[in-house]
């Protein structure tokens, strides 16, 4: 809604500034309007990279066509698009331009099909009123409720941890039941989770671009830091996360050697999943009914559990099996998701 709004006050002030203007730009007024709607992006970053590099690849275009154009007069028209055409596609591939570089080829072909009685005056109406647009369109974003993008990057971390939470609930389970999937059962149901994650990463990357030449920054910056080491906290879990419920699946260490000494360890290693996932859920501290910290009791669980499990490890005698090893990475992982989130860095509240 903000960006819709944005970009309808910078078409209309972008329309009422181009009609003011002298003859002929007046008689182009309606290229105003277009470039402050490519411009008006959700950030102000975006919005003045979006300006720049769709005006230079639209001169890009422009003089590409009348250069072409000029030297190949003896050609049929045919041929001169499809050359104009390709070397277009070419420019296009520099990297500098990104997005906008389809704008090349479109330009290019503009200019042959409106603009080739008078390229000079038709490249400056129109790139000049674009780029007059374009500045419109920034203005507006910079001084009109310029977005953060806070609140929808704190709800995709919160999804985000909702989602490794039940995955590690869901492994946990699977212990208790004896029913763990197969290896590709699990990769097909890790996708969820993986799709999550590159949501909260790409908010995550929203949040520091709309940061830049923004006049909100500062007075956001703690709760755009916060997003920023939540972030980037919880995907550090989900990588050890990712590689200690691999090992569950495809070594199952509770079914091998280890349980000659122990019956109950796929119990204990559900408990400390459990424990674990429950830690994920809880970022913050909050008032349980009985006065406690909800956080510092599931840091507590997850403690206990986590040492029984290792204490299991410690007094098994069973040192040669892979069952053995892989329970081990399995116990390193845990204890290393909970250091980091124990850490601080998933303790600040954006509140």
């Amino acid at each position: 809604m903000q960006r819709g709004v944005r970009a309808a006050v910078a078409a209309a002030l972008a329309w009422q500034v181009a009609i003011a203007l002298p003859a002929p730009l007046a008689g182009y007024a309606y290229y105003a309007p277009l470039g402050a709607v490519i411009a008006v992006h959700p950030t102000v970053a975006d919005s003045a990279a979006a300006a720049w590099r769709t005006v230079v690849a639209i001169l890009l275009g422009f003089g590409l066509a009348v250069a072409v154009h000029q030297l190949t007069l003896w050609l049929p028209g045919a041929l001169t698009i499809a050359l104009i055409v390709a070397l277009a596609v070419g420019v296009e591939q520099w990297p500098v331009l990104k997005e906008h570089a389809s704008w090349v080829s479109f330009a290019a072909v503009l200019m042959l099909t409106v603009g080739a009685e008078d390229p000079a005056r038709y490249a400056v109406a129109y790139a000049g009123l674009t780029l007059l647009g374009a500045a419109i369109g920034v203005l507006v974003t910079t001084l009109l409720f310029p977005p953060l993008q806070l609140t929808s990057a704190q709800r995709r971390i919160d999804t985000a941890r909702a989602a490794l939470a039940g995955h590690l609930h869901d492994i946990a389970s699977g212990l208790r039941r004896g029913e763990l999937p197969t290896a590709g059962e699990w990769a097909r149901r890790g996708r969820d989770l993986e799709i999550a994650l590159d949501r909260m990463r790409a908010a995550e990357a929203v949040v520091e671009r709309a940061r830049r030449a923004n006049p909100r920054a500062r007075r956001w910056g703690e709760t755009a830091a916060s997003i920023r080491e939540q972030s980037r906290a919880l995907d550090r879990v989900a990588v050890l996360v990712d590689d200690l419920t691999t090992l569950v699946v495809e070594f199952q260490p509770h079914r091998r050697g280890i349980d000659r000494i122990d019956g109950g360890t796929g119990w204990v290693l559900a408990d400390a999943l459990d424990s674990l996932s429950r830690v994920v859920c809880t970022p913050y501290p909050a008032v349980a009914e009985d006065g406690s910290d909800r956080r510092e009791s599931a840091l507590g669980e997850a403690e206990e559990a986590l040492s029984r499990l290792t204490t299991l490890l410690r007094t098994s005698d069973v040192a040669d099996d892979e069952g053995f090893f892989a329970l081990g990475a399995v116990t390193v992982g845990m204890h290393r998701s909970l250091d980091t989130l124990r850490s601080g860095v998933l303790d600040l509240d954006p509140a």
